[in-house]
């Protein structure tokens, strides 16, 4: 009986895996995500279903409560200490996901992030897990994931481009 209750668990993840990697590369398409952004994404779905089918595993071969209980905890602790002392990580992980599917912006996007200390204008070249980055002239600018939803972003495509006013005094 254990080896069919591991058989379906096992079939149900590969599954669902199939189903979120085909969706997530479909919605990316849609789009127009790079490539390189939707493997990210997949990655982390896949490494979210990993957690919940072996935790749904554990449940159903009979593992005892105090024998789980003991051996998350640990990990818990472990993982508790790791990501608060890096939590800067895993909320641009976060950010990541939301830019995913929520970003309005595209790479070549000209864009204004609107920040008191430096204003920050110029051309998406790349949305990665943690950073955005933005190339403004000759420098490119890393700006992390967690800010740019924090702070107010103006998409402007005549960014780069001379107004019409400017046009007109320059001819």
């Amino acid at each position: 009986m254990k080896i069919l209750i591991i058989f379906v668990v096992v079939f149900a993840f590969l599954a669902s895996m199939r189903v979120s990697s085909a969706a997530i590369n479909r919605f990316g398409t849609s789009k127009s995500v790079s490539l390189y952004r939707i493997k990210y994404i997949a990655k982390t779905v896949n490494l979210s279903l990993a957690i919940f089918y072996s935790i749904l595993l554990i449940t159903f071969l009979g593992f005892e409560y105090s024998q789980i209980s003991i051996f998350l905890s640990s990990v818990f602790a472990v993982l508790g200490v790791a990501l608060f002392a890096q939590w800067s990580i895993l909320s641009n992980i976060t950010a990541s996901l939301v830019i995913f599917f929520g970003f309005p912006y595209r790479v070549g996007d000209h864009i204004r992030v609107i920040d008191k200390d430096d204003e920050i204008m110029g051309t998406i070249e790349e949305i990665a897990l943690f950073h955005v980055l933005i190339k403004r002239d000759n420098e490119l600018i890393t700006y992390p994931n967690t800010l740019i939803l924090q702070k107010a972003v103006i998409k402007n495509p005549n960014l780069n481009k001379p107004q019409k006013s400017e046009q007109k005094t320059a001819d």
